[in-house]
């Protein structure tokens, strides 16, 4: 739906009160001459929210909400990213991804609230948030939407121009890099990041320790049920403390930094660096403790459903069916994934060491090498000749070609 430069009347925003979000209130005042509502939902930022709330004030604002989502987020979006293993293009773990769902939907609840006239958000045309945003709040609302930097073409040399014309206060760390924070990651984009040759500096980093690492390995105990974890080191916490718990142990041995070249749905290659401690650990170890309780062949259509379940999410297609589909089958495999995975850390590295599960498909009777084993060695070489007998047929014809 196009959007009028001359439009007027109320219009709701999704506010981080970052650059972006800042310059794009003045922008709906100035250029489209609109009163703003501004909504800050809190997925575990780690923002001051009356600090925030305050800016939107001081930016002319005709009224802030403080939303905090912060279970909302774990129990319907981390959780069930957990269950499906998700990593697009198996590195990201979607943490900015999985947030934009949930901050448009509380934006839309507002926008109802307010009886505004149109919807806003401060994603730029070049980026994934777009779709995330638009396609959430198109299939809840027939509202316009507009959205300033991609609108008018803006680029970040503008926006700093813009605000500091404006007054609008940016904090240092946002002149360097461009940041999207929740309680599942940290993405860090822009500036010399944008040579994909170029190390990240240390200074980009805050979860995630990369200097004087300890010199001894860490442990991490995770306990899951029903594919949730539910316990770590012996200590069983809410959803929110668990990942925060994970977060600071396995960010101080180093672990959870990810920098790659990643595919756009836009058709753009971007160098993208995350800071993932948790999602990292989590995702490994929930998706080893499957491998023991599922069979061969669940485990290999899972991987399927994984991929396909993670690329909906990262394009921007929560609401589509097909993502709640996948949810319902993988709901249904998670019956079994009930156990304790070990992970060992040092010095940036992670891997799991040790996993137990009342449903294991392991016997160490059958597998053992040493004496009492319960498998019949001599069953196997019919089995061997028959797996084989195709493959092998085909040989000797190719070579009498």
């Amino acid at each position: 739906m196009s959007v009028s430069y001359f439009m007027t009347g109320k219009a709701v925003l999704a506010f981080s009160g970052g650059l972006d979000t800042s310059v794009v209130v003045k922008y709906l005042q100035e250029k489209y001459d609109m009163d703003v509502v501004t909504v800050t939902v809190d997925v575990g930022q780690g923002d001051n929210q009356k600090q925030i709330a305050t800016k939107a004030k001081k930016l002319g604002v005709k009224k802030h909400y403080n939303i905090d989502a912060k279970k909302e987020f774990v129990d319907n979006f981390i959780f069930p990213s957990i269950k499906a293993n998700s990593l697009y293009q198996k590195k990201y773990c979607l943490a900015t991804a999985l947030s934009r769902p949930l901050i448009a939907k509380k934006v839309l609840d507002i926008a109802k609230r307010e009886k505004v006239t149109a919807l806003a958000h401060g994603c730029s045309g070049k980026g994934n948030d777009q779709i995330r945003f638009d396609i959430t709040l198109r299939s809840g609302s027939n509202l316009p939407i507009i959205a300033p930097i991609r609108d008018l073409n803006l680029d970040r040399k503008t926006e700093l121009k813009f605000a500091k014309k404006h007054g609008i206060e940016i904090d240092a760390i946002a002149k360097k890099f461009s940041i999207d924070q929740n309680l599942w990651g940290r993405a860090i984009e822009g500036g010399v990041l944008e040579d994909p040759f170029k190390e990240p500096p240390s200074n980009a980093f805050i979860w995630t320790k990369t200097k004087n690492l300890p010199a001894n390995p860490s442990y991490l105990e995770i306990v899951f049920e029903k594919g949730i974890p539910v316990a770590v080191d012996r200590k069983r916490l809410n959803p929110i403390s668990l990942i925060e718990y994970i977060n600071k142990k396995a960010g101080a041995s180093g672990v959870g930094i990810v920098d790659h070249i990643e595919d756009r749905v836009i058709g753009i290659k971007s160098r993208e660096v995350y800071e993932t401690p948790a999602a990292a650990c989590l995702i490994e170890a929930h998706a080893d403790l499957e491998k023991m309780v599922h069979t061969k062949h669940e485990n290999k259509f899972k991987s399927y459903i994984d991929d396909e379940w993670s690329w909906l999410v990262y394009s921007g297609l929560w609401e589509d069916p097909l993502r709640a589909d996948i949810d319902s089958f993988i709901d249904q495999a998670q019956k079994c994934v009930t156990g304790t995975v070990k992970l060992k850390m040092y010095k940036g590295s992670m891997r799991v060491v040790g996993r137990k599960s009342k449903y294991s498909l392991y016997s160490k009777k059958v597998s053992t090498y040493g004496k009492g084993s319960s498998f019949d060695q001599k069953l196997a070489k019919g089995f061997v000749e028959l797996w084989g007998m195709q493959s092998t047929e085909a040989n000797k014809l190719q070579r009498k070609r």
